[in-house]
């Protein structure tokens, strides 16, 4: 069942994150980007220290750095003086700007600024691109932030003309693992692609001697100004906007065909992904996939018998709850709550559609929830194990049960950027993990602390 929307809005311990925050990590996945945020110091400052604590890399993110003058006369020369700053500072090929709670209040118009900077700036030479996105942070989550940085970008940077045979992957926000992971199984099935954002690199790079302003990597300008021109789209996620997306643009302007589906996590989840390249590429699954599926249909049998009929509370983003609740039911775990910060009014049919014929009841879901709504009704479900990310660690110490930290952020161990969660050999990480957790649990509380299995 899905919690009744209540008639005010009180929020005590957030299941989200602030709108802007989702909008940077998209620009940070474009090569030779800025993230640059129009509003007052303290929010840059916030997000780098939130992001850095989850990929334990550094980032940079501009800000005007608007004061109390500013929110009174406006912020457009800030927003101009700093963005020569940043061009001269940092040479970027793109600056990505997103507005804030305190920018959006105060009715600054980014685009108009934006055309008058282009105009008082003209015939100056090294000057970047700009891509700017409306991100007010008291009006939905980061993960509408990330998706709606994804669609400005497809929407002034792409450009039309003749057919190219590359695809447009447009995977929404998934670990860098998962990044690496999904541009190997797109080359392996011989399709060219561009893959929007891309962390892989930047958010997960090498150890260096001397320390980069822009960090290598992400999706090359020149290949999101070609999107326009390719023949498909795969966008990933169930609870997507079906009035905007960037895959629904790339569809509308430029007749470019969108398949949608839902984040691969599971073994069912990951048949229709790999089904849709089959299809794409015309080419059989490759066997070393068919390998994985194989080995993990193995290990669902082995380890049955540890995991079948636990309870499972899942929150997190919207579509990584579908996906991890769709995986958590098709290896004999039993969802109980499945609560997300987000409000797409989608999630509990989505949920529907990936377990209905599995579960023989549906879970209890929670849209717009935050922890102090889960802490309330966690106990009478007595969950087994929690899946989330590292904010729910409390509500996990509370009732002496295992978390699963997956997804972002996972701020309380190193690594968080290389969990693996899609395709079959992420579902086999993570089927261990959930596995080897119970297990550890029930030794644990064991009289006799048993060793052996």
């Amino acid at each position: 069942m899905t919690k009744p929307h209540p008639n005010y809005i009180s929020t005590t311990n957030a299941c989200k994150l602030c709108r802007p925050l989702g909008a940077c990590l998209v620009f940070k996945g474009i090569e030779s980007a800025v993230p640059y945020l129009h509003g007052s110091q303290g929010c840059a400052t916030y997000m780098r220290r939130y992001i850095i604590s989850h990929y334990n890399e550094p980032i940079d993110i501009a800000s005007s750095s608007l004061s109390e003058k500013n929110a009174v006369y406006g912020g457009g020369p800030n927003l101009k003086l700093g963005l020569s700053n940043v061009a001269m500072k940092y040479r970027p090929a793109l600056i990505g700007i997103a507005t804030t709670c305190l920018t959006e209040t105060i009715g600054d118009d980014v685009a108009r600024y934006l055309k008058e900077y282009a105009k008082d700036t003209e015939g100056s030479e090294g000057l970047p691109e700009f891509v700017h996105v409306s991100t007010p942070s008291y009006s939905g989550t980061h993960m509408e932030g990330f998706h709606g940085a994804v669609q400005a970008v497809v929407e002034q940077l792409a450009h039309g003309g003749p057919r190219t045979e590359t695809i447009n992957l447009l995977p929404g926000f998934v670990s860098s693992a998962d990044y690496r992971l999904l541009k190997e199984i797109m080359a392996d099935f011989g399709l060219h692609c561009t893959m929007l954002p891309d962390l892989a690199e930047t958010m997960d790079g090498q150890a260096l001697l001397e320390y980069e302003k822009i960090q290598a990597g992400g999706t090359p300008l020149a290949a999101i100004a070609a999107m326009g021109r390719s023949r498909a789209s795969i966008e990933l996620g169930r609870t997507l906007s079906n009035e905007k997306s960037g895959g629904l643009h790339l569809k509308e302007r430029f007749k470019i065909s969108q398949h949608r589906l839902g984040l691969p996590i599971g073994i069912e989840e990951s048949d229709r992904f790999f089904s849709l390249l089959s299809q794409l590429s015309d080419l059989p699954v490759p066997e070393k996939y068919r390998k994985e599926r194989g080995r993990l249909v193995d290990a669902y049998v082995d380890g049955h018998k540890y995991v079948f009929g636990k309870k499972a509370i899942v929150y997190g983003e919207e579509d990584l709850v579908v996906g991890l609740t769709a995986f958590l039911a098709e290896i004999g775990v039993v969802p109980v709550l499945c609560a997300s910060g987000g409000t797409s009014g989608k999630l509990a049919a989505a949920i529907a559609d990936v377990t209905g014929h599995i579960l023989a009841e549906q879970p209890q879901v929670h849209e717009g929830a935050d922890f102090f709504d889960i802490a309330e009704i966690m106990e009478s479900l007595e969950p087994d194990l929690l899946v989330g990310h590292s904010k729910g660690y409390p509500l996990a110490r509370k009732l002496h049960i295992p978390l699963i930290r997956v997804g972002f952020p996972v701020h309380d161990r190193v690594g968080g950027q290389r969990i693996l969660h899609l395709g079959y050999s992420g579902a086999q990480q993570l089927y261990d993990t959930v596995t080897n957790a119970l297990i550890a649990k029930k030794q644990d509380d064991s009289p006799v602390g048993y060793s052996y299995m």
